[in-house]
Formats: C-alpha cells, sequence, structure tokens
C-alpha cells in the first residue's frame, strides 16, 4: 500500500524541520516540501534550505519563485492604495503570507498531495492566513498542524530530532527576522513590551552613508518606472534598488503596533526602506495630480484593501472590486519624485509631472486668479454658506445658538 502524500510549507527552522520528521516516522507520510519565496531569500540561501529538507528525509523539495506574481497581485495594489497599516506598517510579511499559502497548496494540488502541512504556532496570524488559504483552495486537501496541535516546546522539538538522528544548530537567535521584498519585520523581547524600543543592532540593515544625497523615483500610471533616471521595465528590481539607496541611510525602521486576527495586539519591529521612500513618493505625486474626491474616496479604500490583505481576506471578491477602483485611480499618476535622503530619514523635495493639477491657467494659490473675478467669489461665499446659514438661523429662533 502507497503512502499518503502530504506537502509541507518548509522553512528550514526548528518547527518545520521536527515537522518532516514527526510526519515521516509517527504519522507514516511520504513528505514533500516546499518553500514558496516572495523575494525575502538568495539562491545561496534556497540552497541551504533544499539541503536541509533532504537531510531530513524529504521525498522532495521544491523551491517557487512566485516574486512577480506577488509583485502583480499585491504589492502593485498597496503601492496604489499608499497602503501602511495603522499609518505605520507597509503590511510587509503579513502580505506574502497569503500568496506562500495560495502557492504551497497549488503546488500540492499539482503532485496529487492528500495532506498539506505547515509549521505555524496557535498564537499568531499566520495558522489563519494558511489554514483559511487552504480550506477555500482545496477543501477536500487535509491540514495537519504539529506545533500548534501538540502545543511542543522547542527542547521537545530538538530532543526529538536528535533521537530520529537528524542535529543541527537550533541555537535561538536574540532577534527573529522575516526578510522579505516588500520589507522585514523583526521580533525580539523589547517588542513584547510596550516601553521599550529595537536597539540598533537589531536591525539587519545598519547605517552606512553620511551626509544627504536627492535620489528621484519615477511612476507611470501609478508604477514605479525608473530609480535616478534609470528605467526598470522589471518592477521588483526597481523596489529592490531604491531598497538599497534608502537602507544605507538606515531609512524606513519603527515599531508596529497593531490587532491581531485572533483578537490580541502585538508588536513588532521593522525595516522597509524601499516600501517607505516608494509609498511616500507615490503618495506625494498623488496630491499633485489627483482631485480632492479622488484622494479622500482612495483613502477610504486603500485603508479598507490594507485591513481585509491583513486579516486573510484576499480571496474576498470585493478585493477584486478594490483593486479595479485603485487602478482605475492611476491614470493620471505619472512623474517624477525628488526626494533628499539623510541618515535615518528623508525629505519630499518635488514633483515633476505632466499632470500636476497645480500647472494650470486658472491661478496660483494664494497670489492670483485669472479665471474669476471678485464678484464671483463672493457670490460663491454666499451660496457656499446657505445651509450654515439656515441651520443657525433656527437655532437662534429656538433660543439653541451655539
Amino acid at each position: 500500500m502507497s503512502k499518503k502524500k502530504v506537502v509541507l510549507a518548509f522553512s528550514g527552522g526548528l518547527d518545520t524541520s521536527f515537522a518532516v520528521k514527526y510526519l515521516t516516522e509517527d504519522l507514516g507520510y511520504e513528505v514533500h516540501t516546499a518553500i514558496a519565496n516572495t523575494g525575502g531569500f538568495t539562491d545561496e540561501e534556497l540552497e541551504v534550505i533544499a539541503d536541509k529538507a533532504k537531510r531530513l528525509g524529504a521525498a522532495s523539495h521544491a523551491s517557487l519563485d512566485i516574486t512577480k506574481d506577488y509583485y502583480d497581485r499585491s504589492i502593485r495594489y498597496m503601492v496604489a492604495g499608499n497602503v501602511l497599516r495603522n499609518g505605520t506598517y507597509p503590511i510587509s510579511v503579513s502580505s506574502e503570507r497569503i500568496f506562500q499559502a495560495i502557492a504551497i497548496i497549488e503546488y500540492a494540488k499539482k503532485i496529487g498531495a492528500d495532506a498539506v502541512a505547515h509549521g505555524s504556532t496557535g498564537a499568531g496570524n499566520d495558522q489563519v492566513r494558511f489554514d483559511l488559504t487552504f480550506q477555500i483552495l482545496a477543501p477536500e486537501i487535509e491540514i495537519i498542524t504539529p506545533t500548534r496541535d501538540m502545543t511542543l516546546t522547542r527542547e521537545y522539538e530538538i530532543n526529538y530530532l536528535r533521537d530520529h538522528g537528524y542535529v543541527a544548530d537550533f541555537t535561538k537567535m536574540e532577534y527573529s527576522i522575516n526578510k522579505g521584498l516588500w520589507g522585514t519585520s523583526i521580533g525580539g523581547k523589547e517588542t513584547l513590551h510596550s516601553e521599550q524600543t529595537l536597539p540598533e543592532n537589531a536591525y539587519p540593515s545598519q547605517l552606512e552613508a553620511s551626509g544627504e544625497e536627492d535620489i528621484t523615483i519615477s511612476f507611470e500610471q501609478g508604477e514605479i518606472s525608473a530609480v535616478n533616471g534609470k528605467p526598470f521595465a522589471d518592477k521588483v528590481e526597481a523596489i529592490r534598488e531604491v531598497e538599497r539607496l534608502g537602507a544605507r541611510y538606515a531609512i524606513g525602521r519603527d515599531m508596529h503596533v497593531g490587532d491581531t486576527i485572533i483578537g490580541i495586539k502585538g508588536r513588532v519591529g521593522f525595516e522597509a526602506a524601499g516600501p517607505m521612500l516608494i509609498i511616500a513618493a507615490h503618495k506625494m505625486l498623488e496630491k499633485h495630480t489627483l482631485t480632492k474626491w479622488q484622494q479622500y474616496w482612495k483613502d477610504q479604500v486603500g485603508t479598507w484593501y490594507g485591513m481585509f490583505l491583513h486579516e486573510a481576506q484576499y480571496l474576498e471578491p470585493v478585493m477584486r472590486d478594490i483593486e479595479a477602483m485603485l487602478l482605475s485611480s492611476q491614470r493620471n499618476v505619472s512623474g517624477t519624485v525628488t526626494i533628499r535622503l539623510r541618515p535615518y530619514g528623508y525629505t519630499l523635495v518635488g514633483v515633476d509631472s505632466p499632470f500636476d493639477l497645480m500647472k494650470t491657467d486658472f491661478g496660483e494659490y494664494g497670489e492670483v486668479n485669472k479665471a474669476w473675478s471678485a464678484d464671483d467669489v463672493k457670490g460663491f461665499t454666499k451660496i457656499l454658506g446657505n445651509q450654515m446659514k439656515i441651520y443657525h438661523n433656527v437655532q437662534r429662533r429656538n433660543g439653541k445658538d451655539e
């Protein structure tokens, strides 16, 4: 009788290393490991992970590069919506997990797996993101979560692996680092306490540059198209170039405090020079190229998009509707933004765009008007105030003047 197949979302860490052995030895599965790379791993790191899977006894291992798919289906809309959760966090790792889950379950279906497994614990958001995505896209496939279901300790997992012939260095690092294309999250003892913040040495990117430096980021219909005048057909490489420039100045560091899907608050540090500079530049360009009401409604929709994405609702149909609105709003968001970089910060210098709504024949703010007269303004002001005048008149008649 052939063994049942299980696809394990494998990172090479302690939890998923334990899962390979446990699923093979205790549950009798034929384990196929897979990692979905959204831009956070180098080729060398992927090779190390593949070697770990082989040494643990995986029947096969797959590295699934979904970086471009992640940009096309998520990042471009997060930029269009200027998405910053709680006005701070560019939804880095949390947005990646949905697409990693989609890639893993599609791979499981492709090889005819009976089950799919992940190493999430019972305390975070990722368990919901993986489970919900798996359930929607492949309800017929069983979900196995050893670490969560067995409430395991690190010591138990290390001893189990040692007893089954696998020895590796699982020394717990002082800081937990999750690196991705759209930012890097950092967890440590300080993030567990509301009154503390991360020390300088916790950040993977250290300050290298001094003084000031001007850079330019160009957009074509809302999508990044050039950096410092150099065109980028590959948007992923454009993001990496902005990240490289900004990380030298230690830009994009902050602490995100937010509500988890399961109802508890959490804190996580992050560095995201590329995302923060791109969103800031894009938002500045929109201030010049969109109308007041376009900006207002897009801000509302962008906030909802970020909320749904964070809370594992990417597959909700309304997300496609929001994406259509965001794309439509970008038709005139083209131009170049100049940003002045300095250690730990930046200044938005200015914008050059053929769609700049300040460049009109109607007048200059605070200076001179060319399309209306003083009497036009007097009449407009009278009409504009009608509703408020009526309200306050009624209040006075009833002795309730405010």
